[in-house]
């Protein structure tokens, strides 16, 4: 399982998913450019001492993050979360491979983008309102795929 980041835009949402997936032991991969740099004390500030625990693998553009994929650093399928998503997540049946991929808080993703994606999921929500937080949207669904694949870290409970 990995969280995939297009041209991120916002850095405390950024931050806070990397601290989830270090909490989680989710690689992150952060396909650029992105909207601010990546040693943003905002990012920081959201992921706290996270950060540096976070398995995160830049990628400098759509293409190159399509070629490490390729070349077998995520073999498993794309999923793109999106508000035009052709399915609810909820009722998505999860591989441990499966790469959750969140677009631009400002623009989502491009066609091309949308495309190359194996399945388009969305998180149910109530009529008219537009869209969910990217963190929070990544942090739902990955829970679900955690579960279903039987892969949330064995830890203490507290």
């Amino acid at each position: 399982m990995r969280l995939a980041l297009y041209q991120p835009d916002i850095p405390q949402n950024a931050g806070a998913i990397l601290r989830l997936g270090a909490c989680l032991g989710v690689p992150v991969d952060i396909i650029e450019p992105c909207g601010f740099l990546l040693d943003d004390r905002r990012m920081r500030r959201a992921g706290l001492d996270y950060v540096e625990q976070a398995a995160m693998v830049r990628h400098r553009s759509w293409s190159a993050y399509r070629k490490a994929r390729r070349s077998g650093g995520a073999p498993g399928r794309l999923l793109l979360l999106t508000t035009s998503g052709s399915m609810n997540y909820s009722d998505f049946a999860f591989a441990a491979g499966d790469t959750l991929l969140v677009g631009r808080e400002s623009a989502g993703v491009p066609e091309e983008v949308h495309a190359a994606a194996d399945a388009r999921l969305a998180v149910p929500m109530r009529p008219g309102l537009r869209s969910l937080n990217v963190a929070l949207a990544a942090a739902m669904v990955l829970g679900e795929a955690l579960r279903q694949t039987r892969q949330f870290p064995s830890g203490e409970t507290k």
